[in-house]
């Protein structure tokens, strides 16, 4: 069916789009289109649909049947009124995207990955030519990746996975962009050269979406805003008088200084986890150098530096994830020869996301909860009526309880992190090991779960948390590790500034 006007940019219009999921309604009467040129912030709560509507307009999910509602693609002068068509022109940026190399082991090359974007595959199907190679490697310049081009995706830390799959849209050039969290996971510098980007856009027609709950992560190009409340259209309209900071309030320092809170186990001297010289290869890649740490009792550690660093390695050698080379050593308490690591695991609580990669979409919420227990992702034995009511709790606390039925595909990302933390809550665990715990959550879950974590530090239980943004250092951090290629730049007390 001609039409004219959208050339190879696509244009979508929803109407009265309805999505249930499990009986639950997700997504209830949504209007929303998108026209070349525009350039969409789509924001809301945790649960609000932000990311099951990006889903359904890239066609991963389909409206619920029966109940009305169209979608409408124009490209290339042609109208569809399904995305099949021109899914392949579409290109989707998220963390489900991202968990799914690490569900499959998809462990290519990062030229070999986006090389992909070439050719709209999953894996790598096709020869690379000399021509394509030259495409890949501009590419990989503009995002300061080139360094990265023969490292294996799964050995890359969370920032340098999502850097290589920003190459990989942009590679296909695409008539639509979606961006779901974008942001997750990069450092300052890599989150600059991403806003730098969608800045640029705005010299093209290139229409995107981009969910995000961090008003500071709003593009300067932005020019429309959708706003989502429990699956309804709440606002929808242009940027400039969208209610933007009801729904993403601005970061705020939670470090004043040197202040401490007092803690019951403070004075402890007991070292719960020690590392001394600790080298970790991942794939041949020395992922850490001569690293040497100690966590005590009543300590609160944050582990801070560039995308591929080493943070989550670190945190994964500690927890048991990977082995120190010879030459150095991992020392545990309780843990002599002989003992199994996961006694030690059974008293550490741990919120990271490749554990939310590792869980089965069909798993429930109430006993992902209760594999916490095992510290495992799934239940080998029945839990006893004490794990039950421990779960209850947790599920409680983290206010769960309404969803403890609920598989883990019907979840947002930031409800499924809750899960996650309560999880980890489960056995009152003595280390608390967090590598970005707050991404894809909105302000207040994000503010309920840093009480949380003060509450825990009070009570004397170690942290050692990674993140990228220094408002969510907790009150009372006692110490700081700073790493810098795989290698310590600075590690003791907590500097004042």
């Amino acid at each position: 069916m001609p039409k004219s006007g959208t050339g190879r940019f696509i244009a979508v219009r929803l109407q009265n789009i309805c999505l249930t999921r499990a009986g639950r309604s997700v997504l209830r009467g949504v209007d929303w289109s998108v026209r070349p040129g525009q350039r969409w912030i789509v924001a809301g709560g945790n649960g609000a649909g932000k990311t099951q509507l990006l889903k359904l307009v890239a066609g991963a999910i389909w409206p619920t049947p029966g109940i009305g509602g169209s979608r409408r693609y124009e490209w290339r002068r042609e109208v569809w009124m399904t995305p099949r068509e021109v899914q392949d022109e579409i290109a989707y940026i998220g963390a489900e995207r991202q968990d799914k190399y690490e569900r499959y082991d998809w462990n290519h090359t990062v030229r070999q990955v986006i090389g992909t974007g070439l050719y709209r595959t999953d894996i790598p199907l096709d020869s690379l030519s000399v021509a394509d190679d030259r495409r890949i490697e501009r590419t990989m310049g503009d995002l300061a990746i080139v360094h990265l081009a023969a490292r294996s995706f799964l050995s890359l830390s969370y920032g340098e996975r999502r850097l290589t799959l920003i190459a990989r849209a942009l590679l296909a050039r695409p008539g639509l962009l979606l961006l779901d969290e974008l942001f997750n996971g990069l450092d300052t510098a890599n989150r600059q050269r991403a806003l730098a980007w969608l800045n640029h856009t705005r010299r093209s027609m290139l229409p995107w979406a981009l969910a995000t709950h961090r008003l500071e992560d709003v593009p300067a190009s932005a020019t429309h805003a959708l706003v989502l409340e429990r699956g309804r259209v709440v606002y929808r309209g242009v940027l400039a008088r969208a209610p933007l900071a009801r729904w993403l309030p601005g970061a705020k320092s939670s470090v004043n200084g040197r202040a401490q809170i007092r803690r019951r186990a403070a004075i402890s001297r007991r070292s719960i986890v020690r590392l001394t010289r600790a080298c970790v290869y991942l794939d041949e890649h020395a992922a850490l150098t001569d690293v040497s740490l100690t966590v005590r009792a009543g300590q609160c550690w944050i582990v801070h530096g560039a995308n591929g660093s080493g943070k989550t390695t670190l945190l994964r050698t500690l927890y048991g994830d990977y082995g120190v080379a010879v030459g150095g050593s991992v020392e545990r308490a309780g843990i002599k020869p002989g003992v199994p690591i996961d006694v030690f695991r059974r008293q550490v609580g741990l919120v990271a996301p490749h554990l939310q990669a590792d869980y089965p979409p069909d798993l429930i919420v109430a006993d992902v909860v209760l594999a916490g227990c095992y510290a495992a992702v799934s239940l080998n034995e029945s839990p006893s009526r004490v794990q039950r009511s421990a779960a209850g709790r947790a599920l409680a606390r983290f206010g769960l309880a309404r969803l403890a039925g609920r598989s883990l595909r019907e979840l947002s990302y930031g409800q499924l992190r809750r899960v996650l933390f309560a999880r980890a809550w489960i056995n009152a665990p003595r280390l608390l090991l967090l590598d970005e715990p707050f991404a894809g959550v909105d302000a207040p879950t994000r503010r309920a779960l840093q009480s949380i974590i003060q509450e825990v530090a009070v009570a004397g239980t170690a942290i050692v948390m990674a993140t990228h943004h220094r408002a969510e250092w907790p009150h009372g951090t006692t110490h700081e590790l700073e790493l810098a290629d795989g290698r310590q730049r600075y590690s003791g007390r907590l500097r004042s500034g």
